[in-house]
């Protein structure tokens, strides 16, 4: 089985699930969906969107509880450097490479104790960058 099949297979519900509610939110908050999970042998991204004239590479990130850090937090300088190379690897492929302003932002996700079913949602603009 090809490489990227075999991620597709083992994705998290939970997972999947904050990603699609990222996507609404970010959508409500004006963003436009360019790509989801776009993949290569280097890593993926959850979403790419577009910000008025500004590329957004997203990482979304679900837990349950911050027992043991944020979501935020989870995110290591490794899996940033990770997030870069597979960016650059998108703006390469569709040629955006010379023209499109780019930044890193992050949405965290997890179950709303107030409202049973749903999932709350933060946002880190501009996380950290390349």
């Amino acid at each position: 089985m090809p490489y990227t099949s075999w991620i597709a297979t083992i994705r998290n519900p939970q997972g999947n699930r904050a990603e699609q509610a990222a996507q609404r939110f970010l959508m409500k908050q004006g963003l436009t969906l360019i790509a989801r999970n776009y993949a290569w042998r280097g890593g993926e991204l959850d979403l790419v969107m577009k910000d008025t004239d500004t590329l957004v590479f997203i990482e979304v990130r679900y837990r349950t509880q911050d027992e043991f850090g944020s979501s935020a937090e989870s995110i290591t300088w490794q899996k940033q450097q990770k997030l870069i190379k597979t960016a650059q690897h998108f703006l390469q492929q569709h040629r955006l490479t010379d023209k499109s302003a780019c930044r890193f932002d992050i949405i965290t996700a997890k179950p709303d104790s107030s409202r049973q079913g749903t999932l709350q949602i933060g946002w880190i603009k501009n996380a950290f960058s390349a």
